[in-house]
């Protein structure tokens, strides 16, 4: 599955002519959302978090599933990550084996967390949990999911990219919200802004009375092996130009950039382009762990793949997070 770009106006809170004109179908959307929300989902017998946003793209999700997954670990306990899989095609409920699975088969982002814990994929929730449970998992993380009802979440943190914020504020097809953002913070055990608030949206988070958490995302140490030489980016994710930022903002010089849909399925031609254009430069290719993943096997070693570090503004905040999983999902006080 391609995801396509998302409307210019879906960012602009200044056009008022296309949401307006949208707003029918954006009050049935709204209406269809609620009503999904008032039946109950099934209770696992293992604590469930859920990592979820409230618009459509991307907003940092899968790292810091990733980084609660580990520190679980790192308690002792024994995650499982449920994900749905986008452009995957095998049976829902699917364990996710990286020695013979491949992105075409599962997805992207399931590829790179089972390299953290064991995954299972599909849009079955109810499912997958039951698999992982019978697989020996003892709490459960959902990338994504949140306005799936089926399976009940005793902890949900929305995730928001403080580069995007909620866009113009509407609900799709006026705007890039899932659902009203009141509506996904009444379900809301915490927000957690990832990145700078350039839109901000920070006071009207902070307002509802819910933990709002901040935490941002640095080049990793192998970045340093492309200070001395142009390179040129490119990446299919929800905003690829945060790829492109914390390329620059790490001192890698960009000789030029190319963005694609999220989930892009390289194709030959696509390869062949971004060649050219490296070797015009005199630069080296360079892209993200989840478009790495992406790529044919013969096209690997031709690409320099760099990865994020999440870096959490307070560290005690993660371990809180864990800490009402694993207490059943109970509301407390915010640690200071």
């Amino acid at each position: 599955m391609v995801m396509l770009k998302p409307p210019a106006f879906w960012r602009n809170s200044a056009a008022h002519l296309l949401p307006a004109l949208l707003w029918p179908v954006e009050k049935l959307v709204i209406r269809i959302a609620r009503q999904r929300q008032t039946r109950p989902g099934w209770r696992a017998a293992v604590p469930v978090l859920c990592c979820g946003n409230v618009t459509v793209g991307g907003t940092g999700k899968t790292p810091v599933v990733m980084d609660l997954a580990q520190r679980l670990i790192r308690r002792g306990r024994t995650p499982h990550i449920l994900a749905r899989g986008y452009g995957g095609h095998v049976p829902e409920g699917t364990r996710v084996d990286l020695t013979r699975h491949k992105a075409a088969d599962v997805g992207d982002e399931p590829l790179l967390l089972a390299g953290v814990c064991p995954v299972w994929v599909g849009g079955d929730r109810i499912l997958s949990a039951r698999r992982a449970i019978e697989a020996g998992a003892d709490c459960l993380l959902m990338d994504d999911g949140f306005q799936n009802p089926g399976l009940h979440k005793m902890v949900s943190v929305l995730v928001v990219d403080g580069g995007a914020g909620i866009g113009n504020g509407h609900v799709l097809p006026a705007g890039p919200l899932r659902e009203p953002l009141a509506d996904a913070l009444a379900r809301s055990t915490a927000v957690l802004v990832t990145g700078e608030d350039s839109t901000g949206l920070l006071p009207t988070l902070r307002e509802s009375g819910l933990p709002v958490i901040q935490a941002f995302f640095a080049q990793s140490a192998g970045v340093a092996a492309l200070l001395d030489r142009p390179c040129f980016a490119f990446a299919g994710l929800g905003r690829p130009e945060k790829f492109f930022d914390t390329l620059r903002a790490a001192g890698v010089t960009l000789a030029g950039q190319r963005a694609f849909p999220d989930h892009h399925p390289y194709r030959a031609r696509d390869l062949a382009r971004l060649e050219d254009e490296a070797r015009a430069y005199g630069a080296l290719l360079v892209t993200t762990p989840k478009d790495h993943v992406r790529l044919p096997p013969e096209f690997l070693s031709r690409v320099s793949c760099v990865g994020v570090d999440l870096i959490w503004q307070d560290e005690a905040m993660p371990e809180w997070i864990l800490d009402r999983l694993l207490e059943g999902g109970q509301h407390g006080s915010v640690v200071s």
